[in-house]
């Protein structure tokens, strides 16, 4: 179930696949899922800035949506370990974040439709 969005500064030079496959093991690791439950999307974002725009950082912006319920704990070590893996794999300067958020359970909805 968790749906993981990574925004990041064009440019930015990350193996994609390396780090969905690594955040999803750190998700697995953390809450009660399976990483065949994990969904992750990249989007690069044409412009950024951090600050004055004089540092030259890129930027790295994580949400991981996951159902509610979780603990404030589990949450955090959520967090935690998402913050470890892009600190790991990001090789530049860079501006991090991570938020986890949580998806009411009463309106939330996912199927994998098959097409037509």
């Amino acid at each position: 179930m968790p749906q993981i969005l990574v925004d990041h500064s064009a440019g930015l030079d990350i193996d994609r696949a390396a780090l969905a496959e690594e955040v999803h093991r750190a998700v697995v690791g953390a809450i009660d899922t399976t990483v065949a439950e994990c969904k992750t999307v990249f989007r690069t974002v044409a412009h950024h800035r951090v600050g004055d725009g004089t540092t030259g950082e890129a930027v790295v912006l994580v949400e991981v949506k996951i159902l509610a319920g979780r603990s404030a704990e589990q949450r955090a070590e959520l967090t935690d370990r998402v913050l470890a893996v892009l600190r790991s794999r990001i090789g530049v300067p860079a501006a991090i974040g991570v938020q986890v958020t949580e998806l009411d359970r009463d309106t939330y909805r996912f199927v994998h439709h098959p097409g037509h």
